[in-house]
């Protein structure tokens, strides 16, 4: 088996008398491995900056966004969502099928199992890595804006008893902020998904509010403010201005004001 903290250690070079195929398909086993140590750490580092760097790309790539997809309706919780981790890292790249869309969308506004971290599969965390999929979707041209934000609407809403706690409200609501930095965006086309959410929460004005409209609450608290501060895809990037950010601010105000103790 491959000693894939010793390729790390060695700034991720690639190891001499081995096929990059074999390696990649290594790889992609590792993101579906029950134990988080093997998923969630040196083999995780290791395809990002195979990734990231184009040793991992053109047919090879495409192959990997292939596996990936299907990887949706896999019956193992940890392999639907570190799926997405992985096709976002392809998509950061510039590589994006529609089917790959249309499998994460599917799988996205119907996943039930939300758990953020589970005590011996490690991080799941399938709304916050889904959401960085769909933000990183949202910066491409050619994906239609309305539809990602529609589908951020469709996870809001689903009803579940998981409780965003692990920060999956601020993860969502940063993709979404992504998605509405777009240049093409429209007041009208940036708020409209907002009316549906608006109408789900209106009957929680007064008395005991479920689960998944105090998530929905928290996610555009927080979409709030990033419509006035602006949002970066990285970490610690400079902020970009929403496309029409004071009509989002608005919008999620008019939403938000009457669920106000």
């Amino acid at each position: 088996m491959t000693n894939w903290r010793e390729i790390h250690d060695t700034d991720c070079a690639l190891p001499e008398g081995r096929r990059l195929d074999d390696l990649t398909a290594e790889l992609a086993d590792a993101l579906g491995d029950p134990d988080p140590e093997v998923r969630d750490s040196y083999p995780y580092a290791v395809l990002d900056t195979w990734i990231r760097r184009g040793v991992i790309d053109g047919d090879g790539l495409l192959a990997l966004g292939d596996l990936m997809a299907q990887r949706f309706t896999d019956p193992r919780i940890q392999a639907r969502t570190f799926a997405p981790l992985v096709l976002r890292m392809i998509v950061s790249r510039g590589c994006l099928r529609p089917e790959w869309l249309d499998a994460f969308a599917a799988w996205y506004r119907s996943e039930t199992d939300l758990r953020g971290r589970d005590d011996e599969l490690g991080w799941l965390h399938a709304v916050a890595h889904g959401a960085d999929l769909l933000g990183a979707c949202g910066l491409r041209p050619e994906v239609d804006p309305e539809l990602l934000l529609a589908l951020a609407a469709e996870r809001l809403l689903a009803t579940t008893d998981h409780l965003f706690a692990e920060r999956e409200d601020d993860r969502l609501a940063k993709a979404v902020a992504l998605v509405l930095t777009r240049p093409d965006l429209t007041p009208e086309r940036s708020t409209a998904w907002l009316r549906e959410v608006g109408a789900a929460l209106a009957p929680y004005e007064r008395g005991p509010m479920p689960v998944w409209a105090s998530n929905s609450v928290r996610t555009l608290r927080a979409l709030y403010l990033l419509a006035d501060l602006g949002v970066s895809a990285e970490r610690g990037g400079n902020p970009v201005p929403l496309a029409c950010g004071d009509a989002v601010k608005a919008r999620v105000a008019a939403v938000l004001r009457p669920l106000l103790p």
